[in-house]
């Protein structure tokens, strides 16, 4: 899934559950700044900022790496 993708789902959820952007601040521990800025599709937020999102709205992020070629 690309980051748009991502992006959507988490922003979706989120409206779904009536929650406002400052309640999911608190929720998670990350910052407002943080949030608006993921929900507008910029920055580059880390894999502990997204976890502790979904988190906080019930959901959860599953990783997968595939190997293209390389030969370990």
């Amino acid at each position: 899934m690309h980051f748009r993708g991502l992006v959507t789902i988490v922003k979706a959820r989120r409206e779904s559950l009536n929650v406002t952007q400052e309640t999911l601040a608190q929720l998670s521990g990350v910052g407002l700044r943080t949030l608006k800025q993921f929900e507008r599709g910029e920055g580059n937020p880390t894999l502990l900022t997204l976890q502790k999102l979904v988190d906080a709205l019930g959901m959860e992020v599953t990783i997968t790496v595939k190997s293209k070629g390389v030969k370990l």
